[in-house]
């Protein structure tokens, strides 16, 4: 893979014929690509996991009373397949944490508890998606999906899917780059 090549801060839109049930009709940002692999976020998939069971993982010394009450309308969505019981929150650079990472001057990568200890008293980020688990590509293997067409890819643009509900994700980041999903045939192939 050259540099050029890269897809970090990418969105991958699984194409309509993906049969890989952990990543049908998802939109999944691209964290990291190098020679080594690739790391990324699904955004579209929520869990039957309520906000406050992951704050009461993390910060058991936080009182129910101090709790903000929208805490119970905070999704938790599956990050990816592997290493489910870590917790990813990608969200908007506003606040200081223990283990962000800064992916681009608008979104960073958090992966400290202190979060989402702010986010239940309301005093976290803006924007933000709280995640669990995060998919992985070995290297070249992404490379081997993009040349199979397995995925569509288009810079990420993640203003158009904050608010945006879950199931709705898959074709507003399909909308930036003027498809419409439905139309595409489920068959893969090559001219």
């Amino acid at each position: 893979m050259n540099t050029t090549a890269s897809l970090k801060n990418h969105l991958l839109i699984a194409m309509p014929g993906m049969d890989d049930e952990n990543f049908s009709k998802t939109v999944t940002y691209i964290c990291e690509h190098t020679d080594e692999g690739a790391m990324g976020l699904i955004l579209s998939i929520p869990l039957d996991i309520t906000f406050r069971q992951v704050l009461a993982q993390v910060d058991q010394e936080l009182k129910q009373g101090e709790v903000d009450k929208q805490v119970d309308n905070i999704p938790v969505y599956l990050g990816g397949p592997i290493e489910p019981e870590h917790g990813f929150v990608l969200h908007t650079p506003q606040g200081e944490w223990n283990a962000s990472l800064a992916l681009t001057d608008n979104l960073v990568l958090t992966t400290s508890s202190d979060i989402i200890s702010a986010i239940a008293l309301g005093e976290g980020p803006d924007n933000y998606l709280v995640m669990l688990g995060y998919a992985g590509w070995g290297g070249e293997q992404l490379e081997q999906e993009m040349a199979q067409n397995t995925w569509l890819s288009v810079p990420a643009d993640m203003s158009s899917l904050w608010n945006e509900p879950a199931e709705k994700r898959w074709q507003k980041a399909a909308d930036l780059l003027g498809v419409n999903l439905n139309s595409l045939s489920h068959d893969v192939g090559h001219a």
